[in-house]
C-alpha cells in the first residue's frame, strides 16, 4: 500500500479532530481541550488526545487520534479473520465520546479507523470502520430525526441501501445484551469496509467523519439550557452506567486499544466523569424517565 495513500488518510483525521475540538471549543468557551501527545510502547507510533474537563456545557468530553503500527493483530479484529491472528498491523484512527453536564443533552460518541496489514502470502489487507451513536437520557423526537436525517444523507451518495444497512448494524451493535436494551437510539456503525475500492471507501468515511458536528451541535444547541432538577441529574449518572458497561464489555474499540496495549489513559477516556448503579431500579409510571425507555429504546425508524 503507497505511503502517500497513508498519509492522505492521516492528515484527514488529524484535521477531523481538530475541526471537531475547535466546534466544541466555540460553544463551550468556558474552557479548552488539553492536548496530550503520547507514543506507542508496544510498537511504533502514537498519538494525541484532547479531553476537555469541566466545562459550562461538556463535564468531561475527548477526541483522541492515534496512529500506530504493531506486531500483533488484536483479537478483536481478528474474529472475522482467524488467518490475520498474531500479524503485524497498522492502525489510524480518531474517536470521541462527549459526556455533556445537562441531562437533556445527550451523550455522543463517533469513530472513524483504518486497519491495514497482510496476510501469510503477503497480500496487504485492509478496511475501514466507524459511524456515530446517540445515547440521550431525556429524548426527543425530533432530535432523534435530525440525527438520522444527517446520517442518511452521509450515506445516500453512496447507494440507498448504505443507511438502512448500517443503521440496522448500529442498532444490533449498541446492544446491551446482558440488559436486553439498547444503549440508545442508535445511528451508524460499519466494520470491515472494503466493499469499494480504497479510494471510495475513504470518500465515504469522509463523509461520515464530516456530518458527525452538522448531527451533533444543532442539539446541543437547543439543550444545553433547559433547566433540570436533582432527580434528572441522578437519573442522568445512572444512565451513564450503562454507558460504561458497553464500554467496558462488549465495545471493539476499547477491547483494540487494551488489547494492543495501547495508552489506557487515552483509551478509558470514554469512560463518563460521574456515574450511578442502583440496585433493581425501575422508573415510575408516567415519568420522562418512563417515556425514555418505552418510546426510545428499542430499534425504530426515525425517518
Amino acid at each position: 500500500m503507497h505511503q502517500d495513500l497513508i498519509q492522505r488518510i492521516k492528515d484527514y483525521f488529524i484535521s477531523l479532530q481538530s475541526d471537531i475540538c475547535s466546534s466544541f471549543e466555540q460553544l463551550d468557551f468556558s474552557n479548552k481541550f488539553k492536548q496530550d501527545i503520547w507514543q506507542y510502547n508496544n510498537g511504533t507510533g502514537g498519538g494525541c488526545s484532547r479531553v476537555i474537563e469541566e466545562g459550562k456545557i461538556f463535564e468531561k468530553g475527548g477526541v483522541n487520534f492515534s496512529h500506530i503500527t504493531g506486531n500483533n493483530l488484536p483479537l478483536s479484529s481478528t474474529a472475522n479473520r482467524q488467518n490475520l491472528s498474531g500479524a503485524k498491523f497498522e492502525a489510524l484512527g480518531v474517536s470521541l465520546v462527549m459526556h455533556p453536564r445537562n441531562p437533556f443533552v445527550p451523550i455522543s460518541h463517533a469513530n472513524v479507523r483504518f486497519i491495514s496489514t497482510k496476510q501469510q502470502d503477503g497480500t496487504t489487507v485492509w478496511w475501514f470502520g466507524g459511524g456515530y451513536d446517540l445515547t440521550p437520557c431525556y429524548a426527543f423526537t425530533e432530535d432523534c430525526q435530525h440525527w438520522h436525517r444527517v446520517a442518511k444523507q452521509a450515506c445516500d451518495p453512496f447507494g440507498e441501501d448504505i443507511y438502512p444497512e448500517f443503521k440496522k448494524w448500529c442498532d444490533d451493535y449498541f446492544f446491551i445484551k446482558h440488559r436486553n436494551e439498547p444503549r440508545g437510539i442508535g445511528g451508524l456503525f460499519f466494520d470491515d469496509l472494503n466493499r469499494w475500492n480504497l479510494e471510495k471507501c475513504f470518500e465515504f468515511v469522509k463523509s461520515i467523519g464530516d456530518s458527525y458536528i452538522e448531527a451533533y451541535l444543532p442539539i446541543v444547541n437547543k439543550r444545553h439550557k433547559t433547566s433540570f432538577t436533582a432527580e434528572q441529574k441522578d437519573f442522568q449518572e445512572y444512565r451513564r452506567g450503562r454507558y460504561a458497561e458497553f464500554n467496558l464489555i462488549y465495545d471493539r474499540g476499547t477491547l483494540f486499544g487494551l488489547q494492543s496495549g495501547g495508552r489506557v489513559e487515552s483509551i478509558l477516556m470514554s469512560l463518563p466523569p460521574q456515574t450511578k448503579w442502583k440496585y433493581n431500579w425501575h422508573p415510575e409510571d408516567n415519568s420522562l424517565e418512563k417515556q425514555l425507555y418505552d418510546d426510545y429504546l428499542y430499534a425504530q425508524n426515525w425517518i
